[in-house]
């Protein structure tokens, strides 16, 4: 397949086309990734968070830190869809615009969709595909759409839970979301007051993780203080990586094989007749199948 051919060899309009048959024409792009495996591996780092934490800055010092290092950046950046037009304020690629003529830079904003848990359908096809490019780092950063902002867990290797100073109500109330997910802490714009509080509430809270010792640290994103100490968390997991950790690798292919598996779903159910729901209602309806009966039909 030309396309799979042009996107191992790192052509950036290929990956831009190939990113955009995931997004609109999902039945073609099977054909792609299946063209682009085995995937090369590249280190995925998930950033999550509320929204106003200041996801995107952070995210832009963190290619900063891995230019300065010498490698390629690939990021996806999704945007929360309008509930009524179904589109989306793609504001990522409008802040990010400065990396615009770096060539070790790809940067994706997609709308959600959507698509639940902070995400997009497209999503984890677009990290293979820049994987694919020789991005040798891909950072994805959700939607920020709160608690349940969460399945970026199963797809990234490292899990940075952005928060801010002011946030230790919503942060108890996270507690089983976000509180659960992360591996490093990153209390964002910390020239405010209250970081010190903040900070001493996530120790708090995270003291009973069982078999997790997850990092905390401050930072101000904007000023680009603390940002070292954040690259040598990261870094610190991208080396478990480089070991060759099986978990690590599992852990985010497992993620990926469940999103593909969710995106398969939703498009077999989207693509079912009328006719065959209302056929599958009405048996419900006359009480000869359960609602769980009908939908597992219907997916079939």
């Amino acid at each position: 397949m030309k396309l799979a051919s042009a996107v191992r060899g790192g052509d950036r309009a290929a990956v831009a086309k190939a990113i955009s048959l995931a997004e609109d024409d999902p039945d073609s792009a099977g054909a792609l990734m299946r063209a682009l495996r085995p995937p090369r591996r590249a280190f995925v780092i998930g950033v999550t968070g509320p929204p106003g934490t200041g996801k995107s800055t952070l995210v832009g010092r963190l290619i900063d830190g891995y230019r300065r290092n010498g490698l390629k950046v690939g990021v996806v950046a999704v945007d929360p869809s309008s509930p009524i037009t179904g589109g989306a304020l793609l504001g990522d690629r409008i802040r990010m615009k400065a990396y615009s003529s770096d060539e070790g830079v790809f940067i994706r904003s997609m709308a959600s969709r959507g698509w639940s848990g902070g995400l997009s359908r497209a999503a984890s096809d677009a990290l293979q595909i820049l994987d694919s490019a020789g991005f040798e780092v891909t950072i994805l950063e959700t939607a920020g759409i709160g608690q349940a902002d969460i399945e970026v867990v199963g797809i990234a290797h490292a899990v940075l839970v952005v928060l801010m100073p002011g946030m230790g109500d919503d942060v108890q109330a996270s507690k089983a979301g976000l509180m659960e997910v992360g591996d490093v802490y990153v209390v964002n714009k910390s020239d405010l007051g209250g970081a010190g509080q903040m900070v001493s509430s996530l120790f708090a809270m995270l003291r009973g993780s069982k078999g997790r010792s997850p990092a905390v640290l401050t930072v101000s994103a904007l000023k680009g203080e603390g940002i070292d100490r954040l690259m040598q968390a990261t870094e610190a997991i991208r080396s478990r990586l480089d070991d060759g950790s099986e978990e690590l690798k599992l852990r985010s292919i497992r993620g990926m094989v469940v999103e593909a598996a969710k995106a398969e779903a939703m498009r077999r159910v989207e693509t079912s007749s009328t006719s065959k729901a209302d056929a599958l209602a009405k048996l419900v309806l006359e009480g000869k199948i359960s609602v769980a009966e009908a939908a597992a039909r219907l997916v079939q």
